[in-house]
């Protein structure tokens, strides 16, 4: 699960926040979040955000992905990370969930974001 939090990290604008306790690492960009980590009984698992057509898509063909837990299950799915999906299917997911919800931001806070990367400000 380490390996998916830091890719998180090197995410524009991505911020780690902990709104759920010490446990459980969200990552948002403009306040949005984008990704959340949990692990249940030793099993991690990430839940992200997803066109709500790819979204049903994945879970027909993966077992390991399933409706967003807590979360609106049209728009979100969570996504076990147990190895059976492959490292590039992971990267995939976090990279759509990511530019779902900054495609959502306003023009501004793109902007804000966009500059302080520029500036080499986390």
């Amino acid at each position: 699960m380490q390996d998916w939090i830091d890719y998180c990290f090197d995410k524009q604008g991505a911020r780690l926040t902990y709104p759920f306790g010490d446990e459980i690492p969200v990552f948002r960009v403009g306040g949005k979040m984008f990704a959340l980590f949990r692990e249940t009984d030793g099993s991690p698992s990430v839940t992200l955000k997803c066109d709500p057509f790819r979204a049903e898509s994945l879970r027909e063909q993966f077992a390991e992905i399933t409706p967003g837990y807590h979360m609106n299950k049209r728009h979100w799915n969570t996504v076990a990370l147990n190895g059976s999906l492959s490292d590039q299917d992971i990267q995939m997911l976090i990279d759509h969930s990511y530019d779902l919800v900054f495609k959502s931001l306003t023009r501004e806070e793109k902007a804000i974001i966009t500059a302080n990367q520029l500036m080499g400000r986390v």
